[in-house]
């Protein structure tokens, strides 16, 4: 015999759904702790830049920039009025291209071969690969003044600067690339090799495009380090002023506001590599 649900003897019968307790904030913080803690880190991250960001658009009374005054919008339209000013931004951008470009290209080299060969003397090579990542600025760039005064064939200047940049900056390279062929699967290149490509073929067409982001990281952090050296660059730099150094020397007198439309524009560009390079990875990974 069918029982009808609908009735209220059925519906007595059934056991009554316990209520949900209601969720305090409490719950609520104790659920969303670690997206909290997350935006607050990042939040605490980017703080300086949000002021440099603000203050760049800020018309100082004096010589400092400091306190808020008002906006202007003075700064970005003539960013090179104090004196030395693009000259020394010209001569920083100058030396991160060119020490960017052989720091990536010996750095990549070196990971390949500390990767993927066995060699005696591989330990101590990536021992002496830290080792300029771990000495202090200062013993670095006073030894290399103490190199270049020595051999007396180097005039201190750009030339100096850029080999003293490529030192420091391969170490980051060679760590960067490594992590990446690490993470790769040799079985491709050896499915590559069934398919009758030879090993110049399977390198350029299947492991360098995949060891290619770990590249660009490498480069574009050898140039961040190489772009905002100031202790290594002070002692090695002879008569020439870096961007950093004019950084040093205006914050002395007063800092004007276009080192804050420098710094923002260095972000911005910063930002739009990052952000293109994560669409161009997506749209990869959707075709």
């Amino acid at each position: 015999m069918a029982i009808d649900l609908t009735t209220p003897r059925a519906a007595a019968a059934q056991p009554p759904v316990a209520a949900r307790p209601a969720r305090g904030p409490v719950h609520w913080v104790r659920e969303h702790l670690i997206q909290i803690l997350g935006l607050g880190a990042l939040f605490y991250m980017f703080l300086p830049i949000f002021v440099v960001f603000a203050f760049s658009f800020n018309s100082p009374v004096g010589r400092t920039n400091y306190t808020w005054s008002k906006f202007s919008l003075n700064a970005w339209l003539h960013p090179c009025d104090p004196e030395g000013m693009c000259e020394s931004l010209g001569l920083s951008l100058k030396i991160g291209v060119v020490a960017t470009i052989g720091a990536a290209t010996l750095g990549t080299l070196i990971a390949f071969a500390l990767a993927r060969h066995r060699f005696r003397g591989r330990s101590a090579t990536n021992l002496l690969i830290f080792m300029p990542m771990a000495t202090p600025e200062v013993v670095m760039g006073s030894s290399l003044l103490t190199l270049f005064l020595n051999l007396t064939v180097i005039p201190l200047g750009p030339i100096t600067i850029t080999i003293a940049h490529v030192m420091f900056c391969v170490s980051y390279v060679v760590v960067t690339v490594k992590a990446r062929i690490a993470g790769l699967d040799p079985r491709l290149e050896q499915a590559a090799m069934d398919l009758y490509a030879d090993e110049s073929t399977a390198f350029w067409k299947i492991t360098f495009p995949l060891v290619l982001p770990g590249i660009v990281a490498g480069a574009l952090l050898a140039f961040s380090l190489s772009f905002d050296d100031l202790i290594v660059t002070n002692f090695n730099s002879g008569s020439y002023v870096t961007f950093p150094m004019y950084v040093l020397g205006s914050s002395q007198r007063g800092t004007p506001v276009q080192v804050n439309v420098v710094g923002t524009a260095m972000f911005a560009v910063a930002l739009v590599f990052v952000i293109g390079g994560q669409i161009i990875r997506r749209r990869r990974m959707v075709v």
